[in-house]
């Protein structure tokens, strides 16, 4: 329940920050979230409003793009990626979904180096190479080098 006070359980709250990531008295907030658009542009409403536009069509046009390049060839998250940082020069809940990105990304980085984790993940690639030799071998007793359509001579 908020009481109004400026303490929230022992902690300390953040500036007030507008929507735009400036606080009333015109900085960026402590926390870099807002618009890295430039001065001049934020000092127009209508040349900043046009920005956002634009920013947030280029961006759906590189994700769009990104979308399409996950069942074909190409980078596709890579360019998903590209086009949420290109949100993020201008959108506070992209920059917050980046900034979640990394730290879930970090943190499998750093699960993944476990030395616990890489030996079962070594353990499991090596049984799992196993069972394909096994069914290799077992294919090859049984059929030989022939393929499993049959294509004739002509």
């Amino acid at each position: 329940m908020n009481t109004g006070s400026n303490r929230t359980q022992g902690v300390p709250r953040k500036a007030a920050v507008a929507s735009d990531g400036t606080r009333p008295d015109g900085a960026q907030g402590e926390d870099g979230l807002g618009s890295k658009a430039p001065a001049f542009v934020k000092r127009r409403r209508a040349l900043h409003l046009s920005w956002q536009v634009g920013v947030f069509v280029v961006g759906l046009a590189v994700v769009v793009a990104g979308i399409v390049m996950l069942p074909l060839p190409g980078p596709g998250w890579v360019v998903i990626f590209g086009g949420m940082a290109i949100w993020a020069t201008e959108f506070v809940w992209a920059q917050l979904v980046l900034r979640w990105t990394k730290r879930k990304v970090t943190e499998a980085a750093q699960r993944a180096l476990d030395p616990k984790v890489r030996r079962r993940n070594m353990t499991l690639t090596a049984i799992g190479l196993v069972i394909v030799g096994v069914l290799v071998g077992i294919y090859l007793w049984k059929f030989g080098v022939v393929m499993p359509w049959k294509i004739k001579d002509q």
